[in-house]
């Protein structure tokens, strides 16, 4: 394991412990309907709906296993309307599952009577959100399951629509921008809190984005080079996933970033430990990845504050960036029209 790595593994101990006691996953309900498949067999197997929350259990090729996806249905919705939803993905970060968004966040309060549905899909314990270099050498192929089993499976059974908007939270951030970018026309908004928008960048004495890579692999007990690759030997390849490098492919769609700088803030429990070296990378990522956005000349919101790579501050941020999300998937009546 590289240097700095090595360094900062304290860092992620509590993740490690999470990631030891996930839950495996339960199988739940029948589907009360038969859902049509994906092009490649993809399915659902299992419905449990509580509420708004409809919790799937899907049938999986491209992952080789059966995951889960939550689902926040918005008012009025029916398997067989006649009319179709706007859709808003969030990814999880690493460690996390389908319900983290619900669990440490307001999104099911904030979202109620918003007329789009809310997708939280498994993005597995790395949250690499993307297909292994080499599937025949084993690794899920999360991309494709995300952006063609799961985006089928919505459309042809859940009545979900073209609008897409997607938000992310540490690697969920990063997995939304370069889903955005490397899929052009997908997804029409991207909120990124605490990504690590480069993980190429390279530090010669402090944690890096090759080492956080790496480190986040680690802990997720994921072969890293099955991921991408080498950084060196397989670097067009990094650069194919690097949201740093897919700047150019992100015009027309709304951004917003936010992060912390990685000393203690508001929210931090006190006494604070001191800075954490995970959102001060991050924060170093996201200001370099700004101005790149702002020399091209792509239109982005930036918020950059105290605070640390955590759920109260990626549920903060995701609030003030929700009406940045919501205009993207239901645009305001131009002057002069009436609304529906």
């Amino acid at each position: 394991m590289r240097r700095a790595a090595r360094s900062v593994i304290g860092t992620f101990s509590l993740v490690s412990a999470v990631l030891r006691t996930v839950a495996t996953i339960a199988p739940g309900g029948p589907a009360r309907a038969r859902v049509p498949s994906a092009d490649d067999g993809a399915r659902v197997v299992g419905e449990r709906r509580q509420g708004r929350v409809l919790d799937l259990t899907v049938r999986s090729p491209a992952l080789g296993e059966d995951r889960r996806v939550r689902l926040l249905l918005p008012p009025g919705w029916a398997r067989d309307a006649a009319r179709t939803w706007p859709a808003l993905w969030l990814l999880h970060g690493p460690g996390g599952d389908h319900t983290s968004w619900t669990s440490h966040t307001d999104v099911a309060s904030l979202t109620e009577q918003d007329d789009f549905l809310v997708v939280l899909p498994e993005g597995g314990a790395c949250a690499a959100y993307t297909d292994p270099l080499r599937p025949r050498r084993g690794g899920a192929r999360w991309e494709t399951f995300h952006l063609a089993e799961l985006t089928q499976i919505l459309e042809r059974g859940y009545r979900a629509g073209p609008s897409r908007a997607v938000a992310g939270c540490s690697q969920g951030g990063r997995g939304a921008l370069a889903y955005a970018a490397r899929h052009r026309g997908t997804f029409r908004a991207v909120a990124a809190f605490s990504a690590p928008v480069d993980t190429l960048h390279h530090s010669a004495s402090t944690l890096d984005g090759p080492d956080l890579m790496e480190l986040t692999a680690a802990v997720a007990r994921v072969d890293w080079a099955n991921v991408w690759g080498d950084p060196a030997e397989q670097r067009a390849l990094w650069k194919r996933h690097n949201p740093y490098d897919l700047v150019t492919q992100l015009t027309g769609v709304r951004l917003h970033l936010a992060c912390g700088t990685g000393a203690p803030g508001p929210l931090d429990p006190l006494p604070h430990a001191g800075p954490d070296p995970v959102e001060t990378l991050v924060h170093t990522v996201n200001t370099l990845y700004a101005a790149k956005l702002q020399q091209l000349g792509v239109p982005a919101t930036t918020r950059f504050h105290p605070g640390t790579h955590s759920w109260p501050y990626w549920s903060r941020e995701f609030e003030r960036a929700l009406p940045v999300l919501r205009e993207a998937l239901i645009p305001p009546p131009v002057s002069g029209e009436r609304a529906a």
